[in-house]
C-alpha cells in the first residue's frame, strides 16, 4: 500500500501565501509585523532554526530582530531583556530559542514574556487559554498539525487518536487541540503498558517521543494517519543500518551530507501501512515556522485594534 504523503512544503508555502496578503493589509493601516529571536550560546542546531525563522520573515515582509547572547548569560539578564521586549511597541512577538543553557532557568524565562507576545505559546496563560478552548497563542508545532491534517481533509470528528510523547510544547497541546476538534484521544509516553497495541487502535497517529524510528509496523493500523513529528539526525553508518532495512540510499546520502535526517516513525513502515503520512524531512518541521508566522500576525493585529497587550 502507498498513502498520500502529506508534504508540508505545499502546505507551509499555501499558509505563507495567506499571511503575506494579510500583512499587506496590516502595512496599509500602518502596522509593520515585528518578531525579536532570542538565541543564547552557539549550539549549532538553534542557529539553523533561527535563521530559518528569520529568512521566513525578510520572505514575508515582516520586521525582525536577532538578539545573541553569551552561553553565560543568566537567568536575570534574560527576564531582563525579555521585560525589555515587552515594553517595545513595535515587537509583537517574542522567541526565546530552546534549549537555553544550564546557566538560564527556561520556564522562568519563557514565564516573563508578555503572553500577548508569547508566540511559541508557551506562557501559562496561552496554555490555559488552549486547555479551556479560549482564544490565546498556540503552540507552533501542534498548529500546523493541525493545518496538516485539515487542509489534507484528515477526518477527525468522532476519530480515535494516539499521541505518543507528552511534552509541554507539542504531545500535550496537539492532544488538546485534537480533543477540541472532537476527537478521542490517549496519551501514551514512556511508561505507557503495551503502547503498540494501544497505537495500533488509533485512527490518527502522533510521534513526538524523540527517538528515532522508534515506531515500526507493529503500532501502525493499516490505513491510519501517521504524523511524525520526530527530526533525529543520524551520523554513523551503523545507525542508519539499524533504523533502515534498505540502507543503501541512506548510506549514500549519509555519505554526502555527514548525516541522514529520519523522524520518529520508521520511514518504510510507514509508508507501506499508513493512508496518509508526513514524511522526515519535508513535513511538520516545515509548518512549525509558517505557525511563528501566522502567531506573529495575529499577535501585530491585536496590537493595530486594540492598541493593546495581554498583559495590560
Amino acid at each position: 500500500m502507498s498513502g498520500l504523503i502529506m508534504g508540508g512544503r505545499e502546505i507551509a508555502a499555501a499558509i505563507k501565501a495567506e499571511v503575506a496578503r494579510e500583512i499587506a493589509v496590516l502595512k496599509n493601516e500602518g502596522v509593520v509585523p515585528g518578531l525579536a529571536a532570542v538565541q543564547v550560546g552557539e549550539n549549532p542546531a538553534s542557529q539553523i532554526y533561527i535563521r530559518n525563522k528569520v529568512q521566513a520573515c525578510s520572505e514575508l515582509g515582516l520586521y525582525s530582530e536577532k538578539i545573541e547572547l553569551p552561553a553565560h548569560s543568566s537567568t536575570a539578564q534574560l527576564v531582563a531583556l525579555v521585560n525589555e521586549l515587552n515594553a517595545r511597541r513595535e515587537i509583537d512577538g517574542i522567541l526565546v530559542q530552546l534549549p537555553l543553557p544550564p546557566t538560564a532557568d527556561a520556564k522562568q524565562v519563557l514565564f516573563a514574556v508578555d503572553p500577548a507576545k508569547d508566540v511559541d505559546g508557551f506562557h501559562p496563560l496561552n496554555a490555559g487559554n488552549l486547555m479551556t478552548g479560549r482564544p490565546g497563542m498556540v503552540p507552533c508545532t501542534p498548529a500546523g498539525i493541525i493545518e496538516i491534517l485539515e487542509r489534507s481533509r484528515i477526518p477527525t470528528r468522532g476519530a480515535r487518536a494516539v499521541v505518543i510523547g507528552r511534552s509541554d510544547t507539542v504531545g500535550k497541546p496537539v492532544a488538546m487541540l485534537l480533543l477540541h476538534r472532537h476527537a478521542t484521544v490517549t496519551i501514551c509516553h514512556s511508561q505507557t503498558r503495551e503502547l503498540a497495541a494501544i497505537a495500533r487502535e488509533a485512527d490518527i497517529l502522533v510521534a513526538a517521543i524523540g527517538r528515532p524510528a522508534f515506531v515500526t509496523a507493529d503500532f501502525i493500523k493499516d490505513g491510519a494517519t501517521v504524523i511524525d513529528v520526530g527530526i533525529n539526525r543520524l551520523t554513523s553508518p551503523d545507525e542508519v543500518r539499524a533504523v533502515f532495512r534498505e540502507p543503501s540510499g541512506p548510506l549514500e546520502r549519509l555519505a554526502a551530507k555527514g548525516s541522514v535526517l529520519v523522524g520518529d516513525v520508521q520511514p518504510e513502515d510507514m509508508k507501506e501501512k499508513a493512508g496518509a503520512y508526513t514524511p522526515v524531512p519535508g513535513g511538520v518541521g516545515l509548518l512549525t515556522v509558517a505557525m511563528l508566522m501566522v502567531n506573529t500576525v495575529r499577535a501585530a493585529r491585536r496590537r493595530a485594534h486594540s492598541g493593546r497587550t495581554l498583559a495590560e
